[in-house]
């Protein structure tokens, strides 16, 4: 084997280490944009639930505070900055029992359920609660 034979074959070696090298560096970058992409499309969701959970918070209060029975049943739409958001809001009246069977009335399970459209997939939230209203 010559001189020449040998250095052309580490020149040959050194250019396929750069390229590999330059293959891994490029799957990384491609990874990292997607752990990137992910996590802002976690962040968006995570910021449009918590704008239904205001609202249905706000909702919520209003109906604690407000005098009277709440209705048995309602629904309306709040404009937001993801779009419309449909409330339904549901009340019964129940009785619970005491564990010494006193019972006690007055009480209203108030539902309220959020939905609202995340990407083109319908999505909904619900809370209940209770509100006393003495008769």
């Amino acid at each position: 084997m010559r001189r020449g034979d040998s250095r052309k074959i580490r020149k040959a070696f050194a250019l396929y280490e750069v390229l590999l090298g330059l293959a891994i560096f490029a799957i990384g970058v491609v990874a990292l944009g997607r752990a990137v992409e992910n996590c802002l499309n976690a962040s968006a969701i995570s910021a449009e639930e918590d704008v239904v959970r205001q609202i249905l918070s706000n909702q919520m209060a209003e109906i604690q505070v407000a005098q009277g029975v709440p209705d048995a049943a309602k629904e309306f739409k709040v404009d937001s900055v993801n779009g419309v958001v449909k409330v339904i809001q549901k009340s019964v009246l129940i009785e619970l029992t005491e564990p010494d069977n006193t019972i006690l009335d007055g009480i209203n399970l108030v539902t309220l359920t959020a939905q609202w459209q995340q990407g083109g997939i319908s999505q909904s939230k619900q809370i209940k609660f209770y509100v006393y209203r003495p008769g």
